[in-house]
């Protein structure tokens, strides 16, 4: 029967997204994450059925850490800046709009600054599992679940932060976010607050500033 230690399953599965970045998926194996994670031999059986099931789980882990650190961010932008803090009535609507865009920069470079910095690994792990993806329907489920979750959570960040954010255009801001913070995690140009912010501009202004 197996095993529903939450501690220990976290524990294999934080050992494989280490894994995953130093060496690559094919690095990862029920005794790799074991010695990784210091425990006995067969513990990791006792978890995973297989090691698909292992690749799965820790994609759901990184899924877990991602939407607790989304949350986290939004309540802090909630408190620093409440709904509809700074708006006053006599503002006109292109006023309006561009806090909105401002703001909206605001929150992604906050995001693609901690993403690639802090969080680098967990981004360069989730960049490993997509290609092997490719090869595995389930995980490439369990990475879609990431892509429904953080697009459900995005509209429900901006409607907490009071942001007029078209839902429609939510989808183009993540693959846009996607790419910019691959690009990030990987080394090709320098992560620092400038660069972060300057891919937000971009990427917010792309998708959402009125065509015309």
């Amino acid at each position: 029967m197996p095993r529903t230690n939450p501690e220990r399953r976290r524990a294999l599965t934080d050992a494989a997204v280490a894994l995953l970045v130093d060496a690559g998926v094919h690095g990862v194996s029920h005794r790799s994450v074991e010695r990784a994670a210091g425990l006995p031999a067969g513990t990791a059986a006792n978890y995973f059925r297989g090691r698909e099931e292992l690749l799965v789980a820790t994609a759901e882990r990184i899924v877990e850490l991602h939407l607790a650190d989304a949350r986290a961010a939004t309540e802090a932008s909630v408190a620093a800046a409440p709904l509809g803090a700074g708006r006053a009535a006599h503002r006109d609507e292109t006023a309006a709009r561009a806090e909105t865009l401002e703001r909206t920069t605001d929150l992604i470079a906050a995001s693609l600054l901690d993403a690639a910095t802090r969080h680098r690994d967990r981004y360069l792990a989730i960049a490993e599992l997509q290609l092997e993806a490719r090869r595995r329907p389930a995980l490439a489920a369990a990475l879609a679940g990431l892509a429904t979750q953080a697009s459900d959570l995005t509209a429900a960040m901006h409607a907490d932060t009071g942001l007029d954010v078209d839902p429609a255009a939510v989808p183009t801001l993540i693959l846009l976010y996607g790419g910019a913070l691959l690009t990030l995690v990987t080394g090709a140009v320098p992560v620092d607050a400038a660069t972060t912010r300057r891919l937000a501009r971009a990427m917010v202004h792309g998708s959402l500033a009125p065509a015309g």
